[in-house]
């Protein structure tokens, strides 16, 4: 068992910087799922982090996982290949900012999930943290969000809200995850798991991409990949309910992105949101950690 970092500043850190890779990824993802589909985009995407994570995995020559290790990241796969297709999906029917806002409660469910399966002890001050960065996107999407929605915008609403429940679970897993595997070999069986539980739809949806593809897919397998492996790192040092609130940070990127990609305005509520997000990330990095007693469960 790995133990944890003195202070939680600089797991909190990275988990920000994880965040900000997995939102570029966003936006690559985005196109791929309108152009080639979801299914097609999540598929091809693992796939090719699956070469180039396990490129690098068994250049280190690395002793083979325990039949423990490899249940969790069989388990954890399962989870995450259901949340990227629920999410990218509704990803396509939404905008980036929007989608992203509404995935905001898995944070708020992580730290309840992180109490029973993990037996973290929830104090006042990662609640009051969390809550205050939902605030900030409930004040964000309250001067974004329209009141008129197409019937498949409302359904792409639901799939991001069931993505968030998986990804909340996902959470509590990665705690357990890292504490039993390297960032390296975790990027590589996630990538290689979710490529093979998705492969058992490939008779009735799989599509080859066109050429033009190649360099969205390639950079959106770096992109997660390197994401995961900063993530991985973090929650490895520090617990589930001081990294969650990291989630929040993606909302940020998201505008900025925007801003960049799409010409989209920062409003004041998006300002007033945002300081609110920053607040609580702050706020949650102050917590002293304690030590975590509770050893792994095979899942």
């Amino acid at each position: 068992m790995r133990p944890d970092s003195p202070s939680p500043v600089i797991p909190f850190l990275i988990a920000c910087a994880g965040i900000a890779t997995f939102s570029a990824m966003d936006v690559l993802m985005k196109g791929l799922s309108i152009n080639i589909g979801a299914y097609n985009a999540v598929l091809w995407r693992t796939g090719a982090g699956a070469l180039l994570s396990g490129l690098i995995y068994f250049a280190s020559r690395p002793k083979w996982p325990g039949q423990a290790t490899m249940r969790i990241h069989a388990w954890r796969s399962l989870f995450v290949a259901g949340m990227a297709l629920c999410f990218f999906w509704a990803l396509a029917r939404l905008p980036i900012a929007e989608a992203i806002a509404l995935a905001f409660v898995a944070p708020l469910m992580a730290l309840y999930m992180a109490a029973i399966f993990l037996g973290e002890k929830i104090g006042p001050r990662s609640i009051a943290a969390s809550l205050l960065g939902l605030i900030g996107v409930i004040v964000i999407v309250a001067g974004k969000l329209g009141g008129d929605y197409s019937d498949e915008a409302l359904l792409a609403v639901g799939a991001v809200f069931l993505s968030a429940v998986f990804y909340a679970y996902n959470l509590v897993l990665a705690r357990r995850q890292a504490k039993m595997a390297e960032p390296l070999e975790i990027a590589f069986f996630q990538n290689a798991f979710v490529t093979a539980i998705l492969a058992v739809g490939a008779p009735w949806f799989l599509a080859v991409p066109a050429a033009s593809h190649a360099p969205h897919i390639a950079g959106a397998a770096a992109l997660a990949t390197a994401s995961l492996l900063l993530l991985s790192w973090a929650y490895a040092r520090a617990e589930t309910q001081i990294l969650a609130t990291t989630e929040y940070t993606g909302f940020l990127w998201a505008m900025l992105f925007g801003w960049m990609f799409f010409d989209e305005a920062v409003t004041w509520p998006t300002i007033a949101g945002a300081f609110l997000i920053v607040a609580a990330c702050l706020i949650v990095t102050r917590k002293a950690p304690h030590g975590d007693p509770i050893e792994p469960a095979a899942a």
